[in-house]
């Protein structure tokens, strides 16, 4: 199997251990057939992302262990649905991307400049993105 890709055409790189992020929770933003909701961009969750996706039906802040989901703070990397990203841009309450974590299937729903104009350098202590 090929390497996988991120959205500057690199090897995808590791978006977050702690919690285990990708549809895989194998810590990438990888993807497969089995991922139908391309779960590819690697974002630094904020208040303001959490917020707008609990107010569209989305909620990533309550734990759901059945599905191995600890809940997200502000701060956190998550590989989160390309789609939802680009609704919560739309609305102007995009998080932070890490574009080396992005897959470049996210291509297929957002255009790069919207990615790159979120693109961040995460800091050593993320829990200030809150």
């Amino acid at each position: 199997m090929a390497e996988e890709r991120n959205v500057l055409g690199g090897e995808l790189e590791p978006c977050g251990t702690d919690p285990v992020t990708g549809f895989y929770r194998d810590g990438c933003c990888s993807t497969g057939p089995e991922d139908l909701g391309s779960h590819t961009v690697c974002a630094v969750v904020t208040a303001d992302f959490l917020r707008h996706q609990r107010q569209v039906g989305n909620d990533l802040s309550t734990p759901r262990p059945e599905y191995s989901f600890p809940g997200l703070r502000p701060g956190d990397r998550w590989c989160v649905v390309a789609v939802r990203w680009l609704q919560a841009y739309d609305a102007g309450a995009a998080a932070p991307v890490v574009l080396a974590s992005t897959h470049e299937r996210a291509l297929e729903v957002i255009p790069l400049e919207a990615l790159r104009a979120h693109a961040v350098d995460v800091p050593a202590d993320p829990r200030s993105l809150s």
